[in-house]
């Protein structure tokens, strides 16, 4: 099996629902999706590359200004492919996108259920430590 990483290649609006449907987030209109893509400052798919059907396993975004400062939105991993370490290779990626560009501070929205996952990789939560987790670039 063969994992591509892309900030190019255009996402099928219906597959990245269908990904974010499998990790239980609720249903948003299309055109709202579509928007927010076109704002956003970076858009990562995780693809499992097959030349007659690549299939959209993973997917996170982030807007921001490109300068100083920017926020990962939308992190998801395809249940089937959780604990593979495939979530920490999209955020390895994520924050080296970012670092190429000269963003500095990243902050990061994250349900209390995932927490831990950002805790482990060395995210510095909020003081609560409930939804908010902010990396700083050295």
């Amino acid at each position: 099996m063969t994992l591509v990483f892309s900030q190019t290649r255009p996402f099928d609006l219906v597959e990245l629902e269908q990904l974010l449907a499998s990790v239980g987030w609720s249903r948003r209109p299309v055109r709202r999706v579509r928007r927010a893509l076109d704002h956003s400052l970076l858009k990562v798919g995780l693809w499992r590359h097959d030349s007659r059907f690549p299939r959209l396993i993973g997917f996170a975004r982030c807007t921001g200004d490109g300068i100083l400062e920017a926020t990962v939105w939308d992190v998801a991993v395809h249940p089937i492919y959780q604990g593979s370490g495939l979530g920490k290779k999209l955020m390895a990626y994520i924050l080296q996108s970012l670092r190429e560009i000269g963003v500095r501070r990243v902050t990061l929205f994250a349900d209390p259920g995932v927490v831990s996952f950002y805790k482990a990789q060395g995210w510095i939560l909020e003081p609560r430590g409930h939804k908010c987790a902010f990396w700083y670039a050295n």
